[in-house]
């Protein structure tokens, strides 16, 4: 059933939707605990602490989330290069694509790779940091660390303004990636494409925000 599923492109696609709103979701639930860092450090050091030593998060979500990442942008890089294929270069020259499609639209899959090389850089940062604080250093948990390793992580302008721009791209990602998503999915009603179109819009804005805040907001006012 499941080689059935990845042998067609609608079952492709709705794979792909399916891991974008996991996705989704998960970019709420870290702008939640981000967001912390700037209305109460003790509140952001406890859930930071939380989520750095519960067991469930760090072997089982963490996992998943991970999965899911990988999942969602392999799938997409296969997805583009089929659908090059199936145009065949006599249709690509013949298809006015300015006129028939977004900028955005047609480059999801450069904004997708620029995405994936900020977060393995992210990630592959983190583990380190992670690594050698607990295994290299030895260093007991700590549940007030996390604040502070924060503010000093923004105090760099130049990992800002890659966070900034990471953000940007990501926004106009799910400019167009939200709603593609939802269509995919079978949600696709005159009734409701106006909300889903609208909230859509609304996401892909206040999300990437509400990070690019975070960063500028440490890095300007915790010097």
């Amino acid at each position: 059933m499941a080689q059935g599923l990845f042998n067609s492109s609608i079952g492709r696609k709705f794979a792909m939707a399916l891991s974008a709103m996991f996705l989704l979701v998960f970019l709420i639930v870290h702008l939640m605990v981000n967001m912390l860092s700037v209305i109460s450090p003790d509140l952001f050091n406890e859930a930071s602490h939380f989520m750095g030593t519960n067991p469930l998060v760090q072997f089982l979500f963490q996992p998943i989330l991970m999965l899911g990442v990988v999942f969602h942008f392999v799938l997409g890089f296969i997805l583009e290069i089929k659908n090059r294929k199936a145009r065949g270069p006599v249709a690509y020259q013949r298809n006015n694509a300015s006129a028939n499609s977004s900028w955005i639209s047609r480059n999801m899959i450069i904004t997708g790779a620029m995405i994936l090389l900020f977060l393995i850089v992210h990630f592959s940062d983190f583990w380190v940091h992670e690594m050698n604080y607990k295994y290299i250093q030895s260093n007991p948990a700590d549940p007030t660390r996390y604040y502070h390793e924060m503010v000093e992580t923004f105090q760099n302008p130049l990992r800002v303004l890659v966070y900034v721009v990471a953000f940007v791209l990501l926004g106009m990602h799910l400019m167009h990636g939200f709603q593609s998503s939802f269509q995919s999915v079978g949600a696709n009603h005159r009734k409701y494409n106006g909300f889903i179109k609208a909230f859509g819009k609304a996401y892909s804005i206040i999300i990437p925000l509400g990070f690019i805040f975070i960063a500028v907001y440490h890095f300007l006012f915790n010097k």
